[in-house]
């Protein structure tokens, strides 16, 4: 029988990049990311009885997230942001192509962060825990505590707002 710790490193631990990787892109900060991270490994750690099911990610997630949200509030950072109404929403999967394929006709790694972090918090959030973390929208939604079709709003919103941040960022440079 595996002790509890056992479990927790099973279970929780192996997500740990994939925390500190959310923490970063939403408080911009390496310290104080790795600040969240470890009071919500803390935390996880507590309530780790109360985890229901096997995939652990997910609730992790919404532990660093709800930590990132804390801190921002201490720091008066957080933003409102009003929804863009000239995005079309039907033009997302073209903007996303456009900025995969700005991206990589480019390759210039700096560029493209620089265009990720203008993103605003909500927006980045959702495309770095779907593009970079891999999670699907109900795992999105789940973390965030939002409906899918929030997410899918939100991160149709957000690739298109990447394409015109990885745009503008070229125009800059040229």
């Amino acid at each position: 029988m595996r002790s509890r710790d056992d479990l927790f490193e099973w279970h929780v631990l192996r997500h740990l990049d994939a925390a500190t990787n959310l923490a970063w892109w939403f408080l911009q900060n390496r310290q104080d990311a790795e600040d969240v991270v470890q009071e919500a490994m803390v935390r996880a750690y507590r309530s780790f009885g109360d985890l229901k099911g096997s995939d652990a990610k997910p609730w992790l997630m919404q532990i660093v997230r709800n930590g990132c949200l804390r801190h921002l509030e201490k720091k008066k950072r957080i933003q409102i942001v009003p929804l863009d109404e000239t995005i079309d929403p039907n033009e997302s999967f073209r903007a996303a192509a456009d900025a995969e394929a700005e991206a990589l006709r480019f390759a210039d790694a700096d560029r493209i962060q620089a265009a990720l972090r203008a993103l605003p918090e909500l927006y980045r959030e959702v495309l770095v825990l779907r593009e970079f973390e891999g999670m699907n929208y109900s795992e999105i939604a789940q973390v965030a505590g939002v409906p899918i079709g929030t997410v899918m709003s939100r991160l149709s919103r957000a690739r298109s707002m990447l394409a015109r941040n990885v745009r503008d960022e070229v125009e800059v440079a040229s």
